[in-house]
């Protein structure tokens, strides 16, 4: 995984955050997750081809990365590591092709932003899903 980080500038005109370091030339397309509360955690879905980039609009997510061992027959008890992004912090995570991932808000009204590589004809060809109880390593 890599972190780009961003920062912000103010003035008497307002606020601009920004990630000038991150180089959208391989995007394709975006999307925005709001999840319906804090409790409620969105995975586990993994893409053997699409490359992710998340970036927090608003409030602060969880997000935790495993690395797919198997297509056919995930290992349950593969690895899984927990990023924190905010959006105080103005961090990109890149997520590489091969990892699933489960996303939960922290903060009611969070939005994520979501950055793929592939266009959405893609998706239905690269689209795999596990129930959030299926990696055990998954710690809350």
């Amino acid at each position: 995984m890599e972190k780009i980080q961003g920062g912000e500038f103010t003035d008497d005109r307002g606020q601009i955050r920004f990630v000038n370091e991150f180089d959208m030339s391989r995007v394709k397309r975006f999307y925005i997750i709001k999840n319906k509360d804090t409790e409620f955690v969105r995975g586990w879905r993994a893409h053997r081809v699409e490359e992710r980039w998340f970036y927090a609009l608003s409030g602060s997510f969880i997000i935790d990365l495993v690395l797919i061992d198997n297509w056919n027959s995930a290992s349950p008890d593969l690895p899984v590591r927990k990023y924190r992004l905010s959006s105080e912090n103005q961090q990109i995570i890149h997520v590489p092709a091969g990892y699933g991932t489960a996303i939960q808000a922290l903060e009611s009204n969070s939005e994520l932003l979501v950055f793929a590589d592939h266009g959405i004809e893609n998706a239905k060809n690269d689209d795999y899903t596990w129930p959030i109880s299926f990696f055990i390593n998954r710690i809350r």
